[in-house]
């Protein structure tokens, strides 16, 4: 975006940025102008036309035209009033009467553009086809409401990065000859297209296999898309909107659950659908069905409450998991501070060291950027996390960027991607093997760092990589060839035309081999990276100048994570990238904050969410029940860096953490009462929970709780480990990895996530192997054993075997001793 000029809208001078569409500019200045097909964040399609504008004298589409200094525009005339009237008609041509049951009915955009435009005749018609409705598995599609704004495609495209929705043929009978002299030119323009068109599958089959977010069923304006689980179950204005934060993965993302009682003779409240801000935020399908695992039925059992205080009394380790509130784990640190426990959270230990040692370089308690930013670069790098998975909206970020910014990416990964690999002709995938992430980031610093300020050491390290190599190029040059033709020419002695010989010449093209020394780049090599490896990166660099660096799970548990996290820093420091974490689980940034966190396991442990001697569980399954996320007010710490408020959408009768805090001496109320006590010196505001907003500005402005702070740190030397080339994994490669949709227990409590628990491989590995779906195999290594199902997975690619960790009676974790990859034999049962 360029440089902030002022225009004016009917009147009204308001500030904007050189380039932004005028809509845009519009709707961040609270003035109206009309729009069905437009998303923020994707790119124009000009499908509706009905954002007509006049800007300097000149009939314009708001979603599509750039603000200019000065610019004046004016958001009606008589001839806009017309269009859009017309388009609205046109709209409403042959679409069904059956608002009354329709499940957009009250909030649909059919409907509110209908009497904005005071439609009140209809002028137009044309004979309708038959349009059968369709059943895409999670989404239920009926043409006959459809009104091909696109929005779905435009969605499924530029936000999601599936690409499974196109526009396919109508079969309808051409408009009436008449109408085009008739009607208003833009009116007449979108109704043949209208007139054409339905939507379809890009694949072809007939049921849709994508990463079933659903965010094409949330920005549909109609009835036509419509979540399969919630058709016929509600009118929307029956449905009481509770807003929150979802409590599935890091990604700290706004989402409305919508929730009324169960039924005419249970009036036990029940969530129906959660929906969200689709023009600036996008879920997932985990955060978008996976909404009903509250802890139901509960009442406070006092003896087990009893028991609870003297497990804690008897105690010295607190296990815990991430899934839990700011304030939860602040009840933790203060139980620790009191009595002196150990607590053991693993994984946000990892994460805690890993950004320790980032920040001993970078000189900042955080990592540099947010996926916001990450979103609006235009050249990214991810390393170190299967990007689909881990967090859905870093990978909503990177295709955005390649999508709607004209960005490019470099995806280094071992597993291989078809999702990723799908985004964008501008994204190269580079299929590493385990343990060689360290070439990676060597690699990023060789190619972008600048080398006089990198220090002195690692400049030299980098220089060990390069030699030079003689080679062979063949290139094409034009060569000068003379040829004797002849030619027909004038005698003028005899007045007759004889045959001469001629001399011509002309530039052929020929073939020429030559030697050449280029640099040979090991590294390169080493990462089994492409053959046009640099040719590819040279043009994907072309007029770009904003950069990322995203960075994952697969570096907070290395064997070499504090090297790794060194050299993030230097990249960082060095290479002009903005750097992303992705924390692994809900709140694990805020518990990494928050606690002072322990690797060893006392004699006597209590368990939160997981395993102890005396387990406290929300998932049902544990000594005393306790509260699920979707039934507890605090906050959540987002990959962002935001301190967000989620609410309660149901009712919890039972014991809370805070409970049993307070029978220990630490005393508070209410839970929320801590929001206002967490630390200041990790970056914490001392703001109270009632007092924390959480909204969107139409500017697309974040009001979500509050940003953390980055704290400047006291930083050490700039000291990195050379890369040990013997670090390898030999033998089967299996990986730590859960499927799209699922991240935890709570997830896989849902009703509708029924991703299968399983060892998950690729067709391409199943199709050279022995083995088949559904076959029952032991996965044994050093570590452990499991047995389980094959599940056949279309979404990865290659011969690693992936075992996800959503299923704790699968007992996954007995295989992994920390670092995500690991080594196993797999035979048949």
């Amino acid at each position: 975006m360029g440089n902030s000029i002022t225009i004016n809208i009917d009147g009204k001078e308001i500030q904007t940025q050189e380039g932004e569409f005028i809509l845009n500019a519009a709707r961040a200045n609270d003035i109206f102008i009309p729009a069905i097909c437009y998303l923020t964040r994707c790119s124009p399609t000009l499908a509706c036309r009905i954002c007509l504008v006049e800007a300097d004298g000149k009939q314009v589409y708001a979603c599509n035209a750039k603000a200019k200094d000065g610019m004046n525009i004016t958001t009606t005339t008589e001839n806009i009033e017309k269009e859009r009237r017309a388009i609205m008609e046109v709209y409403d041509v042959n679409h069904p009467l059956q608002c009354g049951v329709c499940d957009q009915s009250g909030e649909c955009e059919l409907q509110n553009y209908t009497l904005e435009m005071g439609v009140d005749s209809q002028s137009y018609a044309v004979k309708d086809v038959a349009r059968v409705a369709k059943d895409w598995g999670h989404l239920h599609y009926d043409p006959g409401l459809c009104i091909v704004c696109e929005r779905c495609v435009t969605a499924c495209k530029d936000m999601i990065g599936d690409n499974s929705l196109k526009t396919v043929a109508r079969g309808a009978d051409a408009l009436d000859a008449q109408y085009k002299a008739e009607m208003p030119k833009d009116a007449y323009a979108m109704w043949n297209k209208l007139n054409k068109s339905v939507i379809g599958l890009t694949s072809g089959e007939e049921m849709l296999d994508c990463t079933s977010c659903g965010e094409c069923a949330a920005v549909c304006p109609v009835g036509a898309l419509v979540d399969t689980q919630f058709m016929y179950k509600s009118n929307a204005w029956e449905l009481e909107q509770v807003p929150a934060t979802c409590g599935h993965c890091s990604a700290g993302c706004q989402i409305t659950y919508e929730k009324k009682h169960t039924s005419i003779d249970n009036p036990e409240e029940k969530i129906y659908r959660v929906m969200n801000e689709w023009n600036y935020v996008s879920l997932c399908g985990a955060g978008r069905y996976g909404y009903d695992y509250q802890n139901a039925d509960v009442t406070k059992d006092e003896v087990a409450f009893n028991n609870a205080v003297e497990a804690f009394k008897k105690a010295d380790t607190i296990k815990f998991t991430s899934t839990i509130t700011n304030e939860e784990a602040l009840i933790l640190e203060k139980l620790r501070e009191k009595y002196g426990y150990k607590l053991v959270n693993n994984e946000a230990k990892a994460f805690q060291t890993f950004l320790q040692n980032y920040s001993e370089v970078s000189g900042k308690s955080l990592y540099s950027s947010d996926l916001k930013e990450t979103m609006n670069s235009n050249f990214i790098i991810s390393v170190g996390t299967a990007i689909k998975s881990d967090n859905p909206n870093a990978r909503y970020s990177l295709n955005n960027s390649l999508t709607v910014n004209k960005g490019a990416a470099l995806y280094f990964h071992p597993v291989s991607d078809p999702v990723v690999d799908g985004l964008s002709k501008n994204i190269m995938s580079i299929a590493h093997k385990p343990l060689q992430e360290e070439i990676a980031l060597y690699l990023v610093l060789d190619l972008f760092a600048d080398k006089e300020k990198l220090p002195k050491d690692v400049t030299k390290y980098l220089a060990s990589f390069h030699s030079k190599k003689t080679v062979t190029v063949t290139e094409t040059v034009k060569e000068k060839v003379v040829e004797i033709v002849k030619e027909m020419k004038l005698n003028e002695e005899t007045g007759k035309e004889e045959e001469v010989e001629v001399e011509k010449s002309k530039m052929v093209p020929k073939k020429v081999s030559k030697e050449v020394e280029v640099d040979d780049n090991k590294l390169l090599a080493l990462l089994d990276a492409p053959e046009n490896f640099s040719e590819t990166l040279e043009k994907f660099l072309k007029k770009k100048d904003s950069f990322s660096l995203v960075v994952g799970p697969d570096l907070y548990n290395h064997p070499n994570s504090k090297n790794l996290a060194r050299l993030v820093a230097l990249c960082e420091k060095y290479a002009n990238f903005k750097v992303v974490m992705i924390p692994t689980l809900t709140n694990t940034l805020g518990v990494a904050l928050i606690n002072e966190l322990s690797s060893e396991v006392g004699e006597y442990s209590i368990g939160y969410n997981t395993k102890g001697d005396f387990t406290l569980s929300a998932l049902g399954d544990g000594d005393l029940d306790m509260p699920a996320m979707n039934q507890q007010e605090g906050t959540l710490t987002s990959i962002n860096k935001r301190v967000n408020p989620t609410n309660a959408a149901l009712g919890y009768n039972g014991y809370e953490l805070a409970d049993i805090a307070r029978a220990l001496g630490i005393s508070s109320e209410n839970t929320i009462d801590f929001t206002k006590e967490l630390p200041t010196s990790k970056g914490f505001s001392a703001i109270a929970f009632d007092d924390l907003e959480d909204y969107y500005t139409n500017a697309g402005e974040e009001v979500r709780g509050y940003e953390l702070a980055n704290l400047e740190v006291k930083t050490s030397d700039e000291k990195v480990a050379e890369f040990d080339e013997s670090l390898v994994l030999e033998g089967e490669i299996i990986y730590s990895v859960n499927p799209v949709r699922q991240f935890s227990e709570f997830t896989h409590k849902t009703t509708n996530l029924d991703e299968e628990s399983g060892v998950y491989m690729s067709e391409e590995f199943l199709a050279n192997s022995d083995f088949n779906a559904g076959d029952s195999v032991k996965v044994k290594n050093q570590n452990g054993e499991i047995v389980a199902k094959i599940v056949s997975d279309n979404k990865i690619a290659g011969s690693i075997v992936c075992i996800p960790s959503f299923d704790s009676k699968l007992n996954s974790e007995a295989l992994f001793s920390g670092y995500r990859f690991a080594t196993a034999s797999i035979e048949k049962v």
